[in-house]
């Protein structure tokens, strides 16, 4: 089994659903060798995107407790943290076990505004948008920023307009650049199966990115289901499985670790 290392809680803002110890219960009944839970931290959505920290590590330790036999790492998704330099900096002294960088938002009209916000991306302006926001992921990638996965690289494909074809081909230049960038830096790439919902939209990256990670030099790669509840835990992962494979990339001695080249 794969490493769940991109997993949500009842301590991220958006997971009404979490719940850390029937998640490492879940992870237990799949034979998961280990789970990272790397909670939501959102600065641009004020102090509700910010999670408790303190109340956060007294709840793992409590799950490492009752989950002996289970590897469970602390973790962060920082978003856009390369525009709160000083806040990642001080939420990161805490000392987090995974820490995965993201891009929700891309600056539009004015104000940041997240690819999901319902009604935002059209056929309109999809191309626009997508092409901002690679701009924005690779402003990450180029920063001072600490971090060790890049997560979804390519998030907006999953609210992607129905009536508009989403080809990565028509974007190669601006992904390679991204992907040379990570390369260079020396973080992995996240496969993240978004639940286990339909590939072509919600598998991020898909088989032709990944195939350019490793043509770009890409080292690593790590596998994140982004579960908000336990039942998603996992979910998704033959197929990651398969992908990756396909790309050149596989396990190594330790169970827990990211797949290499």
């Amino acid at each position: 089994m794969i490493a769940d290392n991109h997993v949500h809680s009842q301590w991220s803002w958006d997971a009404d659903l979490g719940d850390m110890d029937t998640t490492c219960r879940r992870a237990v009944e799949l034979g998961l060798p280990s789970i990272a839970f790397t909670e939501h931290t959102d600065w641009v959505r004020g102090p509700e995107g910010v999670f408790d920290v303190a109340g956060y590590f007294d709840c793992i330790e409590r799950c490492r407790s009752a989950y002996p036999g289970l590897r469970i790492l602390t973790g962060v998704e920082l978003g856009e943290p390369h525009r709160y330099p000083q806040e990642a900096s001080a939420l990161l002294s805490a000392g987090f076990e995974r820490v995965l960088a993201s891009v929700h938002c891309v600056d539009w009209r004015g104000s940041p505004t997240d690819a999901s916000d319902s009604g935002f991306l059209s056929a309109s302006n999809v191309d626009r948008v997508f092409r901002l926001y690679l701009k924005e992921v690779f402003a990450l990638l180029t920063s001072d920023q600490d971090f060790e996965v890049l997560a979804h690289l390519d998030y907006p494909k999953r609210y992607w307009p129905a009536d508009t074809l989403y080809d990565e081909a028509t974007y190669e230049d601006e992904f390679r650049l991204v992907l040379r960038a990570a390369a260079a830096r020396g973080v992995a790439i996240e496969v993240n199966t978004t639940r286990g919902r339909e590939p072509s939209r919600f598998l991020c990256p898909g088989p032709r990115v990944l195939r350019w990670w490793r043509e770009e030099g890409g080292e690593a790669i790590s596998f994140g289901s982004d579960a908000h509840s336990p039942e998603h835990l996992a979910t998704g992962f033959t197929l990651a499985r398969e992908v990756a494979t396909a790309a050149g990339f596989k396990p190594q001695d330790d169970p827990t670790g990211f797949w290499l080249r």
